[in-house]
């Protein structure tokens, strides 16, 4: 049994951040519901291609997008426009112990289905709303997607080519990060708010905003701003504190060099067969080589294009400098601890016979993550649901899909 087999999620969620919280809870064992429009479902059903291809080939129709946040989830769909419809999520959610929802500030008000309306039939029900700005603040009532955040909340000013340099602007990370880490804090403030119901009882409603996560996660480079009033700017793949911490060129392509300390930067010159770099008082501690960065890393880059990119992270290693390739996906999954870690799998698939996924990084020792079923079908679980969790007849099931409310 997972860690969470006991707990019932209502997903009202799409896209991304939710769906990434609900996909985590399921991981874990919790049993979750995912509620979608009749006829279109999550957005992401449609964000392709790529599609999902079956054994002749021919595409299901299935987004690699929303295959990547939507595992181990039962998919129901109702329309909630619809007093029946409304009837019917409101039932669910009196029989959950959590509700997602990413809908804008209000947007669930008018249907009944905000907490304020829910937690009268559910006290217990914990209820995490994810926003682009949050419940509160000037900007509560904007719509917030990943790239607009990674830009106003400082991310893009730091991402991309130094001013100066060819190719130089701000530049988005390459998947939506913002997205990504706001599903994992929503996750742990669910848990938390779990632990606190556990104890004291009572549910509880869950604020989380795409801008508060994004400008938490500047970490070191918010307070290399908060500490000394100047803002941090693009620095390419090199690090703000740390030097060297950034791409090298190599004999056959690129490598990249993580020296933490100054005992790693002196191993680093030997290999390098510059030993009289660690003793230079330009180099021998990070603070001067942070200060000497641009007379340093030239110097780095004429002596690293001599070795190829095996032999640099072969000969570093063996000496315990932090070192390693440029992957592209088709590498990273042919690594051997990618490959030993499991981190691509295979689930059964309704249309496709088996779907690709990757795996949970959660590993526990006595409750492991499960892998149940793939990502559902548009309202593939709708009679499942209805008559299980909800004790609806057969009959009756049919006379709500006759309406248009499934």
């Amino acid at each position: 049994m997972g860690a969470l087999s006991h707990l019932r999620v209502l997903d009202l969620s799409r896209v991304l951040a939710g769906p990434w919280a609900g996909q985590i809870l399921a991981d874990l064992g919790a049993e979750v519901i995912k509620v979608e429009r009749p006829g279109n479902g999550d957005d992401t059903r449609a964000w392709g291609p790529p599609f999902l291809k079956d054994a002749y080939g021919e595409s299901t129709g299935e987004a690699a997008y929303y295959l990547s946040a939507n595992r181990n989830k039962q998919s129901v769909t109702i329309d909630f426009t619809k007093p029946q419809g409304q009837q019917l999520v409101r039932a669910l959610a009196a029989k959950s112990d959590i509700l997602i929802e990413n809908f804008k500030v209000g947007g669930l008000e008018a249907y009944g289905l905000d907490y304020a309306s829910l937690k009268v039939l559910n006290p217990d029900l914990i209820y995490c709303s994810i926003t682009g700005f949050g419940q509160t603040g000037p900007y509560a009532k904007r719509a917030g997607y990943d790239f607009m955040v990674q830009g106003l909340g400082g991310l893009m000013s730091l991402t991309g080519r130094p001013e100066g340099e060819e190719g130089a602007g701000p530049v988005k990370v390459g998947v939506a990060l913002t997205d990504i880490l706001t599903g994992l804090y929503s996750t742990v403030a669910i848990l938390a708010a779990l632990a606190h119901r556990q104890h004291d009882g009572g549910g509880q409603h869950i604020d989380m905003a795409l801008l508060d996560v994004q400008v938490a996660c500047l970490a070191n480079q918010a307070m290399n701003y908060l500490t000394t009033g100047v803002a941090p700017q693009r620095l390419g793949n090199a690090h703000p504190n740390i030097v060297p911490y950034q791409d090298f060129p190599t004999a056959d392509g690129d490598f990249i060099l993580t020296v933490g300390n100054d005992s790693q930067f002196r191993k680093f010159a030997e290999v390098a067969g510059r030993p009289e770099w660690a003793d230079d008082p330009r180099f021998a501690t990070n603070t001067l080589r942070v200060a000497n960065r641009s007379v340093l890393v030239p110097l780095l880059r004429q002596a690293t294009v001599f070795k190829t990119t095996t032999e640099w992270v072969t000969q570093l290693e063996a000496v315990g400098v932090p070192c390693g390739p440029i992957n592209d996906l088709a590498q990273v999954f042919a690594d051997p601890q990618v490959q030993a870690r499991g981190l691509a799998m295979q689930l059964p698939h309704a249309l496709a016979g088996l779907v690709p996924q990757v795996a949970s990084p959660i590993r526990l020792s006595e409750t492991p993550v499960e892998y149940r079923n793939a990502p559902p079908l548009l309202g593939e679980h709708t009679r499942q649901v209805l008559e299980q969790v909800l004790g609806l007849r057969a009959d009756a099931v049919e006379a709500l899909r006759q309406s248009g409310v499934l």
